[in-house]
């Protein structure tokens, strides 16, 4: 039996690596809250955004509908103009139905509308954040030195620095307060309630508090291993974005304190999760909230040599975390390796779990089945991931991954075949290899498929859509 109408809590990062856990592998990463959800819940290892961009991928939880259904095809706030959010949200529904709704952090779906327009009651903004902590009058963020990592003005405020706040006062803190104030408030109300804690880290620019800063060595961080990328073979745009953001010829001294200061965030984001935690057990009430943690997309943090996450489609972006931990439903410990479509999914899953229908219109499958442990044989054996640009120009990609291939079309450039088996940090596109052509052309056709089944219009128009089918593309003279 599925507990009835449980209080839904969705923690929720901006831009968290999935490899950068404790319960991952990563011995770097110091999550110790996150890795007591990991062993009070189960963990999906195979869970990946529908779209690498933020705005985009926000919307598609709220909706449940991939990102060229929804209309915000990129970041509404940067580059060309695009149509502002307005579908129907499943928070809407959750409200109408009896819950009590709270937002507390990064909202980044509407330029004017904010989470009080889609079913919320109360709304703590990262603005109210910046306005509390200019009245404490606490000291200004401290950069890095810019010179001492050879970057210049433009580029070097990406890369962060330290806050000299005390951790309590901290954003990730402060925000975590916040969420608890109305924990105990809708506690006290006597309805079921949903909270979103939206964190805003560990978005770069990463400024850790004092002790997070500190906490890892970046002379013992070792290089990712697509950190000898060459772009060989590679769409062009990949290696542009090294020359738009001036970071070509960064050596791994710069990164190191790039990702010390990742991990550190990470870090700190934890501990302030862990506060959340111990107010749930406090309170009384760990046993009847659905706790749920993921992120937006990951961060490319230096592989690939790469900064953000734009015009790429590695794990690294693509790929989240996802740790659900629901008791008397979830079985301790668990790891499901089913694909999750995150953002569709999970919004289908806390309609099932709230007891709503949602919008008619949603497009994902709900996870509790898998929440239960059973085995869902008609499941996705793929899962499709989005990109339509962003700051630096528009640009269209189309990834299809499966257990050990990943197929990545792109329409205007040179298509993307990777074996993660042989090659798991991408290094080696074989999209031209003759003896591999018969597996292109089946993942085309999948991909296809998948794209006409999420209702994507880049393959609605005759011309694109025989491209994908049939392969005919122009190939570098370096092939």
């Amino acid at each position: 039996m599925t507990p009835e109408r449980p209080n839904i809590l969705l923690i929720h990062s901006d831009q968290h690596r999935y490899d950068c856990l404790g319960q991952a592998g990563n011995p770097l990463a110091h999550t110790p809250h996150l890795d007591r959800l990991a062993d009070e819940g189960v963990t999906f290892s195979h869970a990946f955004t529908p779209i690498p961009t933020c705005c985009p991928a926000r919307q598609s939880l709220l909706s449940g509908l991939w990102p060229e259904r929804h209309g915000g095809l990129w970041n509404y706030d940067i580059t060309l103009p695009v149509s502002h959010f307005d579908a129907p949200t499943w928070t809407e529904a959750l409200h109408a139905s009896g819950y009590a709704l709270g937002y507390v952090g990064k909202w980044h779906v509407h330029p004017t509308r904010t989470p009080l327009d889609f079913g919320f009651d109360d709304y703590v903004s990262t603005q109210d954040y910046a306005t509390w902590r200019a009245g404490q009058g606490l000291p200004a963020y401290e950069p890095l030195d810019a010179g001492a990592l050879g970057l210049d003005t433009l580029t070097s405020r990406w890369f962060g620095g330290r806050d000299p706040a005390p951790v309590e006062q901290s954003r990730t803190h402060w925000h975590a307060d916040q969420a608890i104030n109305l924990m105990h408030e809708y506690a006290r109300q006597g309805q079921p309630w949903h909270i979103r804690l939206d964190f805003e880290e560990p978005h770069l620019p990463c400024y850790p508090a004092e002790r997070f800063a500190d906490l890892v060595d970046p002379d013992v961080i070792p290089p990712w291993g697509s950190f000898a990328e060459t772009f060989r073979h590679k769409p062009y745009i990949q290696h542009q974005q090294l020359l738009t953001w001036g970071i070509q010829d960064l050596t791994w001294d710069a990164w190191g304190q790039y990702v010390a200061h990742y991990l550190g965030m990470v870090a700190q984001m934890d501990d302030a999760i862990g506060r959340v935690l111990g107010a749930l057990d406090a309170e009384g009430l760990a046993d009847s909230t659905l706790l749920i943690y993921t992120t937006d997309h990951g961060d490319a943090c230096g592989s690939h040599r790469m900064i953000d996450k734009h015009y790429i489609m590695y794990e690294d972006v693509v790929r989240v975390p996802l740790i659900v931990r629901w008791p008397g439903v979830t079985e301790a410990g668990s790891q499901c390796d089913a694909f999750a479509s995150h953002a569709l999914d999970l919004a289908s899953t806390m309609c099932e779990a709230g007891g709503i229908a949602g919008p008619a219109a949603m497009q994902g499958r709900s996870l509790v089945p898998w929440l239960r442990g059973d085995t869902v044989a008609d499941w996705r054996q793929h899962v499709t991931s989005t990109f339509n640009g962003a700051q630096f120009g528009l640009y269209n990609m189309r990834m299809l991954r499966d257990r050990r291939w990943k197929y990545v079309w792109n329409p205007t450039d040179l298509d993307e075949l990777y074996d993660l088996e042989s090659d798991p940090w991408e290094l080696k596109n074989r999209i031209a290899e003759p003896a591999l052509q018969p597996r292109v052309q089946a993942m085309r056709h999948t991909l296809l498929e998948a794209l006409t089944e999420q209702d994507d219009d880049l393959v609605s128009r005759p011309w694109l859509r025989e491209q994908l089918a049939t392969g005919h593309k122009l190939a570098r003279r370096s092939l």
